[in-house]
């Protein structure tokens, strides 16, 4: 962010970061790192503990940090404790935000924690509100590009549908290679279904597992692609993945969750649903598993969103995507 490679024009950029008494003094340190660096367009950096306080007036809003589920801690529980941080600064940002305020949600499970922010601002359009699977969606376009020996560039139209979790879909189905389907420059189906899916929705537990530490830098990365493509037209025939209300979705998806899904901009930061992709039959159920986790999910933090009803029926598989938050 400090080196505007995320917009499309020069922007001054002034970077609010908010932190916690046990993390001022590490914060203090990013802040003497990023003043030192002399980024040409970084106006100022502030620190604070009060969302309240940080996220006044603020044009974009990333929401990165979440608790880690611990040992022996039930999915459920992670949504609860994870869910009042987002429920607190759902609140601030409905309350001190400027109203056209962006969201983008790094926190995990991002995708439900979104969900719970965007119903604590209902003074901010639900159409603002992101949660991040732009990484899944680089990591899949990664696999693809080394599979066939191309650039990575040359991959596009790559959507990662649901949920940011070990359900989520990497849709190689309408994804091009050099303008070319996605299936006719590999076809070997039985590798995209069950070795190229896989690959991408387990990676960072996987880099986790060589390196000893989360992805920072690809996420980091991420962000600023998540953000650029909102802010610059989307090149005529492809389009990008970020998880967003399902509300009027073309898909037949269920509303009010939030979910991932191919979208275009115009560049004004708003974006629209694409209409012009094809879900076959293993796309379908593979969208099927992960709505229906995301509305598990749903029902176990409902209170947590001013809303009666709903009952925690998680199960103790752990679909959570480790340590990228």
């Amino acid at each position: 962010m400090a080196m505007s490679s995320a917009l499309p024009l020069p922007q001054p950029i002034a970077l609010n970061l908010l932190g916690s008494e046990r993390s001022r003094e590490a914060l203090e340190g990013v802040a003497m790192e990023l003043e030192d660096s002399l980024f040409p367009l970084l106006r100022e950096v502030n620190i604070g503990i009060d969302p309240r306080s940080v996220f006044e007036d603020c044009d974009w809003a990333l929401l990165i940090g979440a608790k880690p589920r611990g040992p022996g801690m039930e999915r459920g529980d992670l949504l609860e404790q994870n869910g009042k941080i987002f429920v607190e600064q759902g609140k601030a940002l409905n309350e001190v935000a400027d109203k056209n305020c962006k969201v983008l949600v790094v926190g995990n499970p991002c995708n439900t924690n979104t969900l719970i922010a965007m119903a604590n601002a209902p003074g901010l359009a639900k159409e603002n509100f992101h949660a991040l699977t732009r990484l899944d969606e680089n990591r899949a376009k990664c696999q693809l590009a080394l599979k066939s020996g191309v650039f990575y560039s040359t991959v596009t139209n790559v959507t990662i549908w649901g949920n940011h979790s070990t359900t989520q879909v990497p849709d190689f189905v309408n994804a091009r290679i050099n303008n070319m389907p996605a299936t006719e420059v590999i076809s070997d189906r039985e590798w995209l279904e069950n070795e190229f899916a896989p690959c991408v929705a387990t990676r960072g537990g996987a880099l986790i597992k060589k390196w000893g530490r989360s992805s920072a830098a690809s996420t980091a990365v991420s962000i600023a692609d998540a953000i650029k493509a909102l802010v610059t037209p989307t090149e005529p025939g492809d389009w990008f993945s970020s998880a967003v209300s399902t509300d009027g979705n073309p898909y037949g998806i269920e509303e009010g969750l939030v979910f991932s899904m191919p979208l275009r901009s115009k560049g004004d930061g708003g974006w629209e649903f694409v209409e012009d992709v094809i879900i076959d039959d293993w796309l379908r159920g593979k969208i099927k598993a992960s709505e229906d986790e995301l509305k598990k999910e749903r029902d176990c933090v409902m209170h947590l969103m001013g809303m009666a009803g709903g009952s925690c029926e998680l199960g103790p598989e752990d679909t959570t995507l480790p340590g990228e938050a």
